[in-house]
């Protein structure tokens, strides 16, 4: 028998063999068939319905109540534990779509408005009342009712539509900016929508935190901190925690929300509804998440340092990144040592207690990331052994994206390449030396926004006909403010990946997020419901199948796109075409004229072979196709790609 880490046990009776104590249960998600208009049931009597679909089996357990969700509002069904036998005998039952193991999901600002140009009581922010009126619902860890970022100094009451609950009670309760939460994680030590993460209340302040003056990390990047919607009200939904990210839990958290009436719903988890992370499982291609048509996937960029320089006895120095910043740390230069110079693998990671008997007391010691060793433990092994300060060197694939971590010893991170260098210096001396220089907080980067070594690339495994991410977004310490173009970065250049080349549209899609720009495209191409079914059908999508497992791939050479105008009148526009290798395009119309707003043209793309040779090389040949305004002011680009299969 093959028992999985991730699955739940029941609670047996003693008598019970011991061979079946070593069952395990399942957490399975069953659909089933909609009820005809009419037979609506009430919650009570839908759960007795749900209970009497399930195996006779399952009714013999005097103390476990196998059920642990009912759905009414995002699906019909509910969520159940059940052994595979039992979930095959129910899924032949005819009132029954479906039924299969939950799945489990992973969890995916102080200048963020202003990096992306809102400014209050400027350009999009102007006539902007700030989320005022409306209500956000949040879907993660919980929440630190208590933080200054949720304080309601001036808020007003919620709105009338509001009849949701708050199971908050004593000191730490709700109040008009947070005027709800809700806990459906099933953990007896954690009852309350506390966040014992801290991820909750990061990505609420996110959306919806009030101003915060004199805000930093740690000293670092002081200024004033807000959200994007800093006067709306918002409820917390607590589906997930340290150690359970479920399915059942986050459908039941969505199911509650709904007919609560927020006017948005917030998920920073591997799905969301409309805006979505593309994961944090790059640099590889074909690894992200969230790649169905109707939402907008987002991948991850970087936009400002923490800057932290290790100096070398040699005079050398190079870039790094710690958000620790001691200010009495010495300038004066320390022995230097490798950890793992003693060809102990443990020690080359600094893995806990394999610095022991290596002499590091007093030293810098340089330690290799990875091992599945934190970055922040491999620093406290360092300073149990009784360390004086830590670089940590990049892998390969991470290369020019070092991280800025609370470290808790003078620390720095840096890139691959200044790794091997430094060892290099060690190995050129008998007694290398080295410091940290620390900097604080560096804006201007000329290579901002880049894109995260982290960043999930497409394109999509289970759709490659569908090109994600959409667009990337601040994703990495995201302290800095400054205004940002769409494919080019703040010296005019491209923007880059982690190992400092162009980015291509597999990581960037059509490029950094723009509001200012977004708020005046000129040009937008408008999708409508009824244009997913074609691809759904070309799917073979039905209810039984869950179509984000399906590969496929286009076979037409011609494709129809339609623009709208949403800019001036009258107004011409010009293609122009970065073309993928080993394919020739055509565009037909080359030239556009709109003489009126909300006038529709469509235009075809053809594509023909060229090169076959460069397939084999270049199975992924990226371009773009943009349109260019004739008075310069707009440029709208859609990527493109070929994948040759």
């Amino acid at each position: 028998m093959t028992i999985t880490k991730q699955v739940l046990s029941t609670k047996l009776e003693p008598a019970l063999p011991l061979a079946l104590a070593l069952i395990y249960l399942l957490t399975y998600i069953v659909r089933v068939k909609k009820l005809q208009d009419g037979n609506s049931l009430q919650a009570k009597d839908l759960h007795g319905w749900y209970h009497s679909l399930l195996p006779d089996s399952t009714k013999t357990d005097q103390n476990q109540q196998r059920i642990t969700f009912s759905y009414r509002n995002v699906v019909d069904g509910f969520a159940v534990k059940l052994t595979p036998e039992e979930a095959k005998a129910l899924q032949e039952k005819e009132e029954v779509v479906s039924a299969r193991p939950e799945r489990t999901f992973s969890l995916h600002t102080t200048h963020t408005p202003s990096f992306l140009g809102l400014q209050q009581g400027l350009g999009l922010w102007t006539n902007s009342n700030f989320g005022k009126g409306i209500i956000i619902g949040i879907l993660d860890t919980g929440i630190t009712p208590d933080h200054l970022s949720f304080n309601d100094e001036g808020m007003p009451l919620p709105p009338a539509k509001w009849n949701g609950r708050c199971e908050f009670t004593g000191e730490k309760t709700c109040n008009n900016k947070l005027i709800g939460a809700r806990n459906f994680v099933k953990n007896p030590n954690s009852t309350l929508p506390l966040d014992d993460v801290g991820h909750g209340t990061h990505t609420a302040s996110t959306a919806a935190g009030r101003l915060v003056q004199g805000a930093s990390v740690f000293g670092n990047a002081k200024g004033s901190a807000v959200g994007m919607a800093p006067d709306a009200h918002f409820v917390i939904y607590k589906v997930c925690d340290l150690f359970d990210c479920s399915e059942s839990a986050i459908l039941a958290g969505m199911g509650t929300a709904i007919p609560h009436l927020e006017d948005h719903l917030f998920l920073s988890l591997t799905i969301q509804l409309h805006l979505c992370s593309a994961a944090n499982a790059g640099p590889f291609y074909n690894s992200l998440s969230n790649e169905a048509p109707w939402i907008i996937t987002v991948g991850a960029s970087t936009i400002r340092r923490i800057v932290a320089i290790p100096k070398l006895g040699n005079g050398e120095t190079f870039n790094g990144e710690s958000i620790f910043q001691p200010n009495n740390f010495t300038s004066t230069l320390l022995p230097l040592v490798y950890a793992g110079a003693n060809g102990n693998d443990s020690s080359t990671i600094c893995a806990p207690g394999s610095l022991k008997n290596v002499d590091v007391k007093g030293k810098v010691v340089l330690c290799d990331i990875g091992g599945f060793v934190r970055r922040v433990d491999k620093g406290q092994e360092v300073k149990n052994a009784g360390g004086a300060a830590m670089i940590l060197m990049n892998s390969h694939i991470e290369d020019f994206n070092p991280f800025a971590d609370v470290h808790v010893l003078p620390a720095t991170h840096v890139s691959y390449k200044a790794g091997l260098a430094i060892k290099n210096y060690i190995n050129s001396t008998s007694t290398p030396t080295a410091t940290i220089l620390f900097e604080g907080t560096v804006i201007g980067n000329p290579h901002a926004p880049a894109v995260t070594s982290f960043s999930s690339r497409g394109p999509s495994f289970a759709n490659p006909g569908i090109l994600k991410p959409d667009i990337i977004g601040p994703g990495q310490n995201i302290l800095a403010a400054w205004p940002v173009a769409n494919t080019v970065n703040l010296g005019g250049k491209p923007i880059l990946d982690q190992r400092l080349l162009p980015a291509d549209v597999f990581a960037t899609g059509a490029g950094h997020v723009n509001p200012l720009k977004a708020n005046d495209p000129g040009l937008v191409y408008d999708l409508q419901p009824t244009d997913y079914i074609p691809y759904l059908c070309g799917l073979n999508y039905t209810d039984k199948k869950n179509f984000f497992l399906l590969i496929f791939s286009f076979h037409h050479k011609f494709q129809y796109r339609t623009l709208t105008n949403v800019g001036p009148a009258n107004i011409n526009y010009s293609v122009e075409v970065d073309v993928p290798l080993a394919v020739g395009i055509s565009i037909n119309p080359a030239e556009i004229e709109f003489t009126e707003v909300k006038q529709k043209v469509s235009y075809s793309v053809g594509f023909y072979p060229e090169g076959k040779n460069n397939r084999r090389k270049h199975p992924l040949a990226p371009g773009s196709i943009k349109w260019v305004s004739s008075n310069g002011k707009y440029s709208v680009s859609i990527p493109i790609a070929v994948v040759f299969l």
